[in-house]
């Protein structure tokens, strides 16, 4: 009689046991991944006088990796810098992309131009002679993940990357794509209008 209600319960909490690490695997298959921004293209048009401003063509790509989750972001600011500190004179220029909706496992390519303060990209212009120009571009927004209907806090990034210029104003094209990373000390301290 002993016996019987100690392997019952035994028997219970292994199926406790197992329902737990169901809800685990479950709870873990459905945690959002974030999404993965790349810079695939930039042109630098070299002005025609000393007193005109630099013009950078950019391609940014966004891409939601879930399978179950749509993103919705807020303004996205993008800001070019010379070495990446924060102070305004390594601005170069920044640009803002309008908030949108990305559905799930989408992938948007959004090509712009930003215009550079007058004389801003003066060192780098210099370099890209040498062959030895690289740009920093600084990333933020805010996003959140509808799943199943259901919308999900919001959730801060900051992102950064370097991106070597070739000597004809060109991002080099030793990589398809140069992905933007959270692992950069000096990020660039921009305020994300907030959306109600």
């Amino acid at each position: 009689m002993m016996c019987e209600g100690k392997s019952f319960y035994v028997w219970l909490m292994g199926l406790i046991g197992l329902i737990g690490l169901l809800v685990l695997c479950l709870w873990l298959s459905l945690l959002p991944k974030s999404p993965s921004y790349s810079i695939l293209f930039i042109s630098i048009e070299t002005p025609s006088c000393q007193n005109d401003t630099n013009k950078i063509f950019y391609s940014l790509q966004i891409e939601n990796p879930n399978k179950d989750s749509g993103i919705y972001y807020d303004d996205i600011i993008l800001t070019f810098l010379l070495d990446g500190q924060q102070e305004d004179d390594d601005k170069v220029g920044d640009t803002t992309i309008g908030s949108f909706h990305q559905g799930i496992g989408k992938t948007r390519i959004v090509s712009d131009t930003v215009n550079s303060k007058p004389g801003a990209l003066k060192p780098l212009l210099n370099a890209m002679s040498n062959a030895t120009a690289e740009l920093k571009v600084a990333l933020m927004t805010r996003f959140r993940y509808k799943t199943w209907g259901i919308k999900s806090k919001f959730h801060g990034l900051h992102l950064k990357g370097n991106l070597p210029i070739d000597s004809d104003g060109k991002l080099s094209r030793k990589k398809n794509k140069y992905p933007l990373t959270h692992n950069y000390k000096n990020v660039v301290k921009s305020k994300v209008k907030k959306k109600h």
